[in-house]
């Protein structure tokens, strides 16, 4: 397994202890960041999505420099956002700090991509992760960074930059899902 795979990897492994110290009050206590106050598990959970978001980066740029993109990763790497970002969402839910309909809207459109990548490895093609799905998982990782965040520093302002962040990632959810299925429809008119 080459060493972009092993960080997408690495990504997957993180989601438990992320979920763990997300859910979990260990009565850490509580601190001020840009004067909003949260409990110091919502900070560390935070911060351990974006170090598990920011190797999305890394591993990509290490398959392309290095020419080790694979099959696997194509798959593996979507698949590790996928879950984090679900998981991380469903979180939000839980918090509050999430409409439930919207998180449903993204995950629902995940699943949809998910399977239509399915259909498509079964005919031998492999769909790596186009522009506007880029753009969708990044919109994603700030808005939920910010909010797990409590909407610091944002919050000391009155601007709800983490709920606005919401809506633009639930607008590049929806835009680069009908985008994947326009670009493969024709898996849908050559099948029996």
């Amino acid at each position: 397994m080459n060493l972009p795979n092993k960080i997408t990897i690495s990504r997957i492994l993180m989601i438990p202890f992320f979920i763990l110290i997300m859910v979990v009050d260990f009565g850490w206590g509580t601190v001020s960041v840009f004067g909003t106050d949260m409990p110091i598990e919502h900070l560390v959970g935070a911060l351990l999505f974006i170090v598990a978001s920011t190797t999305d980066w890394i591993d990509g740029y290490i398959a392309r420099k290095y020419n080790l993109v694979t099959n696997f990763g194509k798959f593996l790497d979507p698949l590790a956002d996928k879950l984090l970002v679900s998981a991380a969402l469903i979180i939000l839910v839980e918090l509050n700090f999430a409409p439930s309909w919207i998180v449903i809207a993204i995950i629902s459109r995940e699943f949809a991509v998910t399977g239509l990548r399915l259909i498509l490895a079964g005919t031998g093609e492999v769909v790596a992760a186009n522009t506007l799905g880029k753009i969708k998982t990044w919109t994603q990782i700030v808005a939920i960074a910010v909010l797990l965040l409590h909407n610091a520093p944002f919050e000391s302002i009155g601007i709800p930059f983490g709920d606005i962040m919401l809506w633009i990632a639930l607008f590049f959810t929806m835009w680069s899902g009908w985008d994947y299925f326009k670009l493969n429809k024709a898996v849908f008119k050559n099948s029996k």
